[in-house]
C-alpha cells in the first residue's frame, strides 16, 4: 500500500513544490494539501494519513499547535517544513519534544529551486516517518540524575545518533551528573540547528554543552556537539584530548558522521572510551561502533522498543558491536556504572 501523506502549509508555492515531489514517487499517495490547521483537521479526520508534512509558522493556529493537539487525539508521523532561522531553529526542536519524527529545513531564497532540490531528501523522510514510532510527548519530567565517584580526564563517552536522536540524547545527558567524563556527540542535523540544539541541552543538563569548535580541550563535566557541517573528531595532544573539526564528502552517507567520530576515539582513546549509537535510519555508526568494541570498549546500543527508529542500533548489533542492548531509559545509569568500573579498574 501507498504511503498517504498529507501536506499542511499556508503558502500555496510550498503547498504545489511538497504535491508534486509526493505524487512523482510511486510509494506514496497525496491525500491532501491543507492551508492550515482548521483545514488539515477535517482532512486528518477523513483521510487517516499515514504521514504529515507540517509547516510550522502558519495563520490562526501554528504548526506546534496543531502538532500537539495531533498528538494528544490521533499520534501520527510528522515531519516538520521548518525554516534556517534562530526562531525557527528553537520551534523546531520543540516539534521534536512534541513529538515530531524530524524535519527538512525551507531555503532563505530561492524557495522554488531550493525545495526542489530537497527532493531526495523529503521523500527520504518521508519514508522514514511511515516506519517510525511516534513518540508522544510526555511532559517536562527530569530523568533521575545518576552519580558517579569519578574523577579525572582520560574516560570519554562518545554518543551517535540519527532520526529521534535528539530527544534520546536530551534523555541519556540530562541523566549524566555534573562531574561525568567529557561527552562527544554526533547527530544528524543541518547547519543552523546544532547550535540551537547545544545551547537547549545546555539549559537542562548538569553538565556544560557546547557546539565543538575546533580545537578546544576536552574537559569533565563537559559535553560537545558536533557542528551541522563538519566532521568531528577527537585527537590525543600529550596528556590531553582535543577536539578537531573537518571539511570534506560525507562518510556512511552523513556530515557529520558518527563513524568518524567513534573511528578518532577508538584511535586516540581506545580503552578509555565508551560508545553509545541511539536511534537513527541507515547504518552510521555501526562501522566506529564495532572498531570500539575490538578495543575492548564499552559499547550501548539502544533497543528496538525504546527507539523511533530502529536503524542504526540494529546494524550495529546485527555486526556483534553491542555489548550492552538497553532500553532509553536505562542508559544513562549503566554508562555511569561503567564508568566507574573503568575508574575503579584503572587504580588497580
Amino acid at each position: 500500500m501507498p504511503i498517504k501523506v498529507l501536506v499542511v502549509d499556508d503558502s500555496a508555492l510550498i503547498r504545489q513544490i511538497l504535491s508534486e515531489i509526493i505524487k512523482s514517487e510511486p510509494d506514496m499517495q497525496l491525500v491532501g494539501a491543507a492551508p492550515d490547521a482548521f483545514v488539515a483537521k477535517k482532512m486528518v479526520l477523513e483521510r487517516a494519513p499515514d504521514v504529515i508534512t507540517l509547516d510550522i509558522e502558519m495563520p490562526k493556529v501554528d504548526g506546534l499547535r496543531f502538532l500537539e493537539v495531533l498528538m494528544n487525539a490521533r499520534p501520527t508521523p510528522v515531519v516538520m517544513i521548518s525554516t534556517l532561522t534562530e526562531k525557527g531553529a528553537q520551534a523546531t526542536l520543540r516539534s521534536l519534544e512534541l513529538g515530531a519524527i524530524d524535519f527538512v529545513a525551507k531555503p532563505k531564497i530561492g524557495v522554488a529551486e531550493g525545495m526542489a532540490a530537497y527532493h531526495k531528501l523529503i521523500v527520504e523522510k518521508i519514508r522514514t516517518a511511515s516506519n517510525s514510532k511516534v513518540k508522544k510527548s510526555v511532559g517536562s519530567a527530569t530523568p533521575t540524575v545518576n552519580k558517579v565517584s569519578y574523577s579525572g580526564t582520560e574516560k570519554l563517552i562518545a554518543i551517535g545518533a540519527s532520526t529521534g536522536g535528539t530527544e534520546a540524547i536530551k534523555e541519556v545527558l540530562m541523566s549524566f551528573p555534573a562531574n561525568a567524563p567529557a561527552t562527544v556527540i554526533t547527530q544528524h542535523m543541518p547547519p543552523g540547528f546544532t547550535s540551537t540544539y547545544a545551547r537547549r541541552l545546555d539549559s537542562l543538563c548538569q553538565m556544560t554543552v557546547r557546539e565543538a569548535s575546533g580545537g578546544e580541550r576536552l574537559l569533565p563535566g563537559h559535553a560537545y556537539l558536533a557542528p551541522g557541517d563538519k566532521h568531528m573528531e577527537v585527537e590525543r595532544s600529550g596528556a590531553d584530548y582535543r577536539i578537531r573539526l573537518t571539511d570534506g564528502e560525507r562518510v556512511s552517507g552523513h556530515k557529520p558522521s558518527v563513524d568518524v567520530l567513534f573511528g578518532s576515539i577508538c584511535k586516540s582513546a581506545g580503552s578509555n572510551a565508551l560508545g553509545v549509537l541511539l536511534t537513527g535510519m541507515g547504518s552510521d555508526g555501526a562501522r566506529g561502533l564495532l572498531e570500539l568494541f575490538s578495543e575492548n570498549c564499552e559499547t550501548f546500543c539502544q533497543d528496538e522498543a525504546s527507539c523511533v527508529v530502529f536503524g542504526m542500533p540494529k546494524v550495529a548489533i546485527e555486526k556483534g558491536a553491542a555489548k550492552h542492548v538497553l532500553p532509553l531509559d536505562a542508559m544513562g545509569k549503566a554508562i555511569m556504572q561503567s564508568v566507574e568500573k573503568m575508574a575503579a579498574g584503572s587504580r588497580l
